[in-house]
């Protein structure tokens, strides 16, 4: 529970009005009725240095739009926001849609829109940090 330390001036407890307000609206997600959290992916890494550069990036596919084979820089959950996309990682195939989240290895893979309206997926990577050669 969140405390607000008073101060005494002449024998009485001062509480600000702003904290006493904030301290009233401010509670626990367990007290909060109708409030959800749901953890939608949970994977170990090991990772091969201290040192990972993190990147949250968006992509839009076009109606039927199809990626090359190809890999990224490191592994990471990825969320589809909107669509259907039929993702092939090494010898796997697997459609998502709005609302999965699943795992990509760092495999060569594609990527298919299989709609008929563009897909949105968000890319969580962790990847190495690239160090400039001085």
């Amino acid at each position: 529970m969140f405390k607000i330390p008073s101060t005494q001036s002449a024998g009485l407890s001062l509480i600000p009005l702003a904290a006493l307000l904030f301290t009233l609206q401010t509670a626990s997600a367990e007290e909060h009725p109708g409030l959800s959290r749901t953890t939608l992916l949970e994977n170990a890494v090991e990772l091969p240095d201290n040192n990972i550069n993190t990147k949250m990036i968006r992509v839009i596919f076009p109606p039927a739009f199809k990626t090359p084979d190809h890999t990224h820089e490191g592994p990471g959950p990825r969320y589809v926001v909107k669509g259907t996309l039929k993702v092939i990682e090494g010898d796997k195939t697997e459609i998502y849609t709005a609302g999965d989240v699943f795992w990509e290895s760092g495999k060569l893979m594609s990527v298919e829109n299989m709609g008929q309206e563009s897909a949105e997926l968000i890319i969580f990577e962790l990847a190495p940090v690239h160090k400039n050669a001085n």
